[in-house]
C-alpha cells in the first residue's frame, strides 16, 4: 500500500468482529502506510453450521446469477439517525474469544466492557467464493433474530492495497463480480450496513488509468448488485479521510465509482482503521458529499473505533501510543449528513507493531480502553 492508507489492518486470523449491543457515543493528513488485514488473516463471521475464517457461501447457486440495478430507485433513503433500531453485535470475533478464555485477567473487565460489548463491524476479507454467501447469511441472520442492524465490511477488491500489508482479494474483475454476487446473496431482506471496500478508491492512484477504470466500474457495479439483492441495505463508499485527498479530488473519483448513484450508493465512509477526530471526518465528509452531488439522501459513515484522542502529530499510523477508543458505535449522531458513528476496525487489532498485523493483541486493547 501507498504512503498514504487510511490503515485496514481490521482483520485477524480469528472471526467476524464485535457485534452489536447498543447505540452509545470520541476521537486525526496523510498518513504514512499501514498495514491491513492479509488474506487468510481475516475478520469474518462463521457460516451457520461450521465456523470458517472468510468470506464464505455453500450455496453457489445463489450467486452466480448477477442480479441487475433497479432503474426505480431514485429517491433517497431515510437518514440513518431515524433507525428505530440499534447496530447488531455478532457473537465472534478474536476479542470475544479472549475475554471467554482470560476470564480472571486483571484486563479483562475493562477490555470486555468498554470494547467487547459494542457493535462493531464483520469482515468478509478473503477470496473464498464457495463460502461467502454463507458467511453473510450468518451475519444478517443474526441481526435479524434480535431485530438489530448489522455492519459488513466487503473486502476482496482485485490489487487490493495495492500489494501492501493488506494484499490479496480477488483474482480479477470478473472474478470479483461472482465474489459480489455470492456476497449480495446473503444480504436477506432486513436492513444491513455495507462498507464497500475501504481505501479501493482512495489508494486508487498505485492502479494505471485502465486499472482504475476497471475498479471503479466494479465497485459502481457491486453497489447496484448489492442494493438489488435487498433493496433495504445501506452501501457505503471509500472517501479515505481527511487527512488524505481533497474534498473535490476524492468526490471526483467516487463519482467515477458510482458513489453518487442511488441506485448503488447510499453515501461514502471514512477513517476506517485511522485516528482522525471526528468532528475533523464530519466537517471532511460533508465537502466532499457536496462536491459529490447526487440524491439529497446521501450521508457518511465515520470510523471512531481508535480516534478518541484524534490523529498523532507525527503521523504514526502503526499501533501509535496514547490513542484511545472513540464514541460508541451508534445511528443517532444527531450530526446533519452523519448516519452513523461505527467501529469498522476492531480496537486491539494490531496494524503489525504491537503484535502481528491483524491479530488481537490484549495489552493493545487495554492501552486504547483505559486510556
Amino acid at each position: 500500500m501507498v504512503a498514504v492508507a487510511s490503515a485496514v489492518v481490521a482483520l485477524g486470523a480469528a472471526t467476524g468482529t464485535l457485534t452489536a449491543l447498543g447505540d452509545d457515543a470520541d476521537d486525526g493528513g496523510r498518513d504514512t502506510e499501514r498495514a491491513r488485514p492479509k488474506a487468510g488473516a481475516t475478520l469474518v463471521a462463521p457460516s451457520p453450521p461450521p465456523s470458517p475464517p472468510p468470506s464464505a457461501s455453500p450455496s453457489v447457486a445463489a450467486s452466480t446469477a448477477k442480479p441487475t440495478p433497479s432503474a426505480a430507485r431514485t429517491t433517497s433513503r431515510p437518514r440513518a439517525a431515524a433507525a428505530p433500531v440499534s447496530l447488531y453485535r455478532h457473537p465472534e470475533s478474536q476479542i470475544l474469544d479472549w475475554v471467554r478464555a482470560h476470564p480472571a485477567d486483571p484486563r479483562a473487565d475493562v477490555i470486555e466492557s468498554r470494547i467487547a460489548s459494542r457493535p462493531a463491524a464483520v469482515w468478509i476479507a478473503d477470496y473464498a467464493p464457495d463460502t461467502v454467501t454463507a458467511r453473510v447469511r450468518a451475519v444478517t441472520a443474526g441481526g435479524a433474530a434480535q431485530g438489530r442492524v448489522p455492519v459488513l465490511v466487503a473486502y476482496a477488491i482485485p490489487e487490493r492495497d495495492c500489494g501492501g500489508a493488506s494484499e490479496g482479494g480477488a483474482p480479477d474483475v470478473d472474478s470479483y463480480a461472482d465474489w459480489i454476487d455470492r456476497f449480495a446473496a446473503g444480504l436477506g431482506s432486513r436492513e444491513v450496513v455495507v462498507v464497500l471496500e475501504p481505501d479501493s478508491i482512495a489508494q486508487a492512484d498505485c492502479l494505471d488509468e485502465s486499472g482504475r477504470a476497471d475498479r471503479f466500474a466494479a465497485l459502481a457495479r457491486a453497489g447496484r448488485v448489492l442494493k438489488t439483492a435487498n433493496p433495504k441495505a445501506r452501501v457505503y463508499y471509500d472517501a479515505g479521510h481527511s487527512g488524505w485527498n481533497a474534498p473535490a479530488e476524492q468526490a471526483a473519483l467516487l463519482k467515477q465509482a458510482g458513489a453518487a448513484s442511488a441506485a448503488s450508493s447510499d453515501g461514502i465512509f471514512s477513517n476506517v482503521s485511522n485516528f482522525h477526530d471526528t468532528a475533523d471526518e464530519a466537517a471532511y465528509d460533508r465537502r466532499v458529499l457536496d462536491a459529490l452531488g447526487g440524491p439529497p439522501g446521501l450521508g457518511a459513515v465515520i470510523d471512531t473505533s481508535r480516534n478518541g484522542n484524534g490523529a498523532p502529530a507525527d503521523g504514526e499510523w502503526c499501533d501509535p501510543d496514547g490513542r484511545k477508543i472513540g464514541r460508541a458505535p451508534t445511528f443517532a449522531t444527531g450530526e446533519d449528513r452523519i448516519d452513523a458513528y461505527l467501529w469498522v476496525k476492531l480496537p486491539g487489532e494490531s496494524d503489525g507493531c504491537k503484535g502481528a498485523a491483524g491479530e488481537f493483541s490484549p495489552s493493545y486493547a487495554y492501552e486504547l480502553a483505559s486510556s
